[in-house]
C-alpha cells in the first residue's frame, strides 16, 4: 500500500508540473502563438548571417531577406534549400528589408536607404536603384516596416546617440512615393522602462533589432536580440506585453516579418555550429 501511495503521490506530482509547465509556457507567448513549438526552415550557406526578412502585402510564397555583410537581396520560398538574389550594393552592414509599393526598401546600419525597383529583382540585374542618407539620425538602426495602405516606413533607433535607451527608444516615419522617393514624416518614442517594469527588472537598456505590425490585432511587435525579448504595444506604440525567448531556440533573432493570415516568422543569424534559420508560428485562434 505504501508503495502504491507513493508512485500515486509521484504521478500526481509529475501531472501536476506537467500541467504548470504547459500552462506558464502559454503564458510566455502573445494570443495566438507559441514561442515553443515552430516550423524551422534552415538557411542555406549564403544566408547564415540573416537578418531582416519582409514580405509582399503578406504573400507567403515568397520571402525577401538579406544578410548583414553583402549588398544583396535574397528571395525564396520558404523551405527552398536553393536561394536566388540580386546584387545592389557594395560590402556594408544591411540590417532590414521592406516591400512597398513597387519598391523594396534596404536599411543599413547607419541609416542610409536604398530603394530597389521590385519588378528588376527576379532578372538579377538592378538599373533603378536610389539611395537616401541623411534621413535619420546618427546611430544604428536594425528594424525597419512598411505600411503598404498608407505608404509609409517605419523605423526603430537600436543605439542612439540622443536616446537613454534605459528610458525609451526613438522611432522614426517616413513617406514613400511612387517612384521609390523617400522623406521625413514623423517621429514616434517606445517607453522603455514599461518594459522593465513588466519584466521586473531595473535599468533595462533596449535594444531593437526588427520591427513588424500584426495585420490581425494591429499590434506592433518588436524584437530585440540582445535582450532577448520579444515587445508587444498597440498601435499608438504603448507596451502592453513583455516575452521573454528561450536563447537555445532563438539564436540571434533579427528579423520579423507577418503573412497576411496573422503568421509570425522570426529569422536568426547562425553560427559555427548552427545555420541561420526562419522560425514560423502559425497563428491559432
Amino acid at each position: 500500500m505504501k508503495t502504491a501511495t507513493i508512485f500515486s503521490l509521484l504521478l500526481i506530482g509529475i501531472i501536476g508540473s506537467s500541467c504548470s509547465q504547459t500552462k506558464n509556457q502559454s503564458v510566455k507567448s502573445p494570443s495566438g502563438y507559441d514561442l515553443s513549438k515552430p516550423v524551422k526552415y534552415a538557411m542555406p550557406s549564403e544566408l547564415l548571417e540573416i537578418s531582416g526578412i519582409a514580405f509582399n502585402n503578406g504573400d507567403n510564397s515568397r520571402i525577401y531577406a538579406e544578410q548583414d555583410e553583402d549588398g544583396k537581396i535574397y528571395y525564396f520560398r520558404p523551405g527552398d534549400k536553393q536561394v536566388s538574389h540580386a546584387k545592389f550594393g557594395k560590402h556594408g552592414d544591411y540590417e532590414d528589408v521592406a516591400i512597398i509599393g513597387s519598391r523594396a526598401i534596404m536599411l543599413r546600419s547607419d541609416g542610409k536607404f536604398y530603394s530597389l525597383a521590385l519588378k528588376e529583382i527576379n532578372s538579377g540585374k538592378l538599373t533603378d536603384i536610389k539611395e537616401f542618407d541623411n534621413l535619420l539620425p546618427a546611430g544604428e538602426y536594425e528594424s525597419l516596416h512598411a505600411d503598404q495602405a498608407a505608404n509609409k516606413l517605419y523605423a526603430l533607433c537600436k543605439q542612439c546617440p540622443g536616446d537613454k535607451h534605459e528610458k525609451e527608444c526613438s522611432g522614426f516615419i517616413l513617406n514613400v512615393s511612387a517612384d521609390g522617393s523617400i522623406s521625413n514624416a514623423g517621429n514616434f518614442k517606445v517607453d522603455v522602462r514599461k518594459i522593465s517594469e513588466l519584466i521586473s527588472k531595473k535599468k533595462l537598456k533596449f535594444h531593437p533589432s526588427a520591427l513588424a505590425k500584426n495585420p490581425l490585432t494591429k499590434q506592433w511587435y518588436i524584437l530585440s536580440s540582445v535582450n532577448k525579448l520579444l515587445v508587444v504595444a498597440d498601435e499608438s506604440w504603448n507596451v502592453q506585453q513583455v516575452y521573454p525567448l528561450n536563447a537555445d531556440a532563438f539564436l540571434q533573432p533579427e528579423g520579423m516579418a507577418f503573412d497576411k493570415q496573422g503568421n509570425l516568422y522570426i529569422s536568426n543569424e547562425g553560427n559555427q555550429i548552427n545555420n541561420g534559420n526562419i522560425l514560423l508560428f502559425k497563428y491559432s485562434k
